[in-house]
């Protein structure tokens, strides 16, 4: 088995790359789309039918599982990977960014910030030492430095604070990460949508040498406009040798438009959330399964694909049971939205090996301009 990280890239198109980032505990295809495991769980799917999807890794969230069930307790039981029983790569975000929005009885000072739990209300200190600490404990492969992400918008000057707080703490977090073979530590650029400001960040990570790169601080309110706007040249200020992460994005036009921009990787709550509320994710657009026009629909939600929900239910059948409250709606609804994310991620793929992502990109939006096919 390997012990060492690394990333190739095979083809460019444009600004896009197709690579391969390789791990001790396997190949992550690039561009990748990571799904969400908050608590050690991409909730209503089993790891295996996760792994069906065509997912190569996945995120863990430092914050929930350091509160819950602690990461100590991972760690005795033999880490995070033998905990939820997924064998395949791990990228655990720092916590800063729950720690900002989920957390109560904020202190932000330069050492870190202390919080109150929104769980139980108990008092809890997450610096970039203790950051780096939770995630060697539970054993995640790509470790996220800690960092402060305002929210927008915001003023130049606390966007500009915010980020050179974080170049600090991404230094710190650096020296606690130390030398750990076969792990990856990757810095996180912040700047808000302010050019000169991501420059001075991209210049501090590239100085202080990380494993990959992120793209932080953006699909907190800006809009998608605003979004593309700084992807049009935040990953070209980043090295062309390590992976680029894009962090919290999202629906698939913006994968596909981040993609095009030089983004390898991206994650987002998005196709697990909405599998529970009833939405499907389709080559067409959107599907609210709840609606009444699918209570008489014996079709497919996509005729195309393959993933259980569509190969063996129809819509009338998906409709009721989101309309019964049955737990096997969110089950089937999520492990649709996955696997459609992981095609989206292998059709990006290929486009760019082929040397067509212009024209794969074009039948994209195409298909999306033709919306949902009407009932019968």
């Amino acid at each position: 088995m390997t012990r060492t990280f690394s990333f190739t890239r095979h083809a460019s198109d444009g600004a896009a790359r197709a690579g391969t980032i390789v791990t001790p505990r396997g190949a992550i295809r690039t561009p990748a789309f990571m799904p969400v495991g908050t608590a050690a769980t991409v909730k209503a799917m089993r790891p295996e039918s996760v792994a069906e999807t065509g997912a190569d890794i996945l995120l863990g969230n430092t914050y929930h599982l350091m509160l819950r069930p602690t990461a100590e307790r991972i760690a005795r039981l033999g880490g995070l990977h033998r905990f939820m029983n997924w064998d395949r790569p791990i990228l655990t975000d720092s916590g800063g960014f729950q720690v900002m929005s989920l957390a109560s009885l904020r202190k932000l000072t330069e050492e870190g910030v202390r919080f109150a739990s929104h769980i139980d209300g108990s008092r809890h200190m997450l610096s970039p030492e203790r950051s780096m600490e939770i995630q060697r404990l539970l054993g995640s492969d790509i470790v996220m430095a800690f960092d402060e992400c305002p929210a927008l918008p915001a003023t130049d000057a606390e966007v500009a604070r915010a980020m050179r707080l974080s170049m600090r703490w991404a230094e710190r977090s650096r020296e606690a990460f130390g030398e750990r073979p076969g792990h990856a530590l990757f810095g996180i650029q912040q700047g808000g949508v302010t050019r000169e400001l991501r420059a001075e960040s991209a210049e501090a990570l590239k100085a202080i040498g990380f494993d990959g790169y992120a793209i932080g601080g953006l699909a907190v309110g800006e809009g998608q406009a605003a979004m593309f706007g700084v992807l049009d040249y935040a990953p070209q200020m980043l090295p062309e040798d390590r992976p680029r992460y894009l962090m919290g994005v999202g629906k698939p036009d913006d994968i596909v438009g981040a993609v095009s921009r030089g983004v390898d990787m991206m994650d987002c709550v998005l196709p697990s959330r909405s599998g529970r509320t009833g939405q499907a994710w389709t080559r067409r657009g959107q599907v609210n399964i709840k609606n009444a026009r699918h209570m008489d629909d014996p079709r497919p939600l996509d005729e195309a694909c393959a993933c259980p929900a569509c190969r063996s239910f129809s819509r009338a059948y998906l409709h009721h049971l989101f309309r019964a409250g049955e737990i096997l709606s969110s089950m089937l609804l999520t492990w649709h939205n996955l696997h459609y994310y992981q095609e989206l991620m292998q059709g990006l793929r290929d486009a760019i090996e082929a040397g067509r992502l212009d024209a794969h990109v074009a039948a994209f939006h195409a298909a999306r301009a033709e919306g949902d096919i009407e009932p019968l």
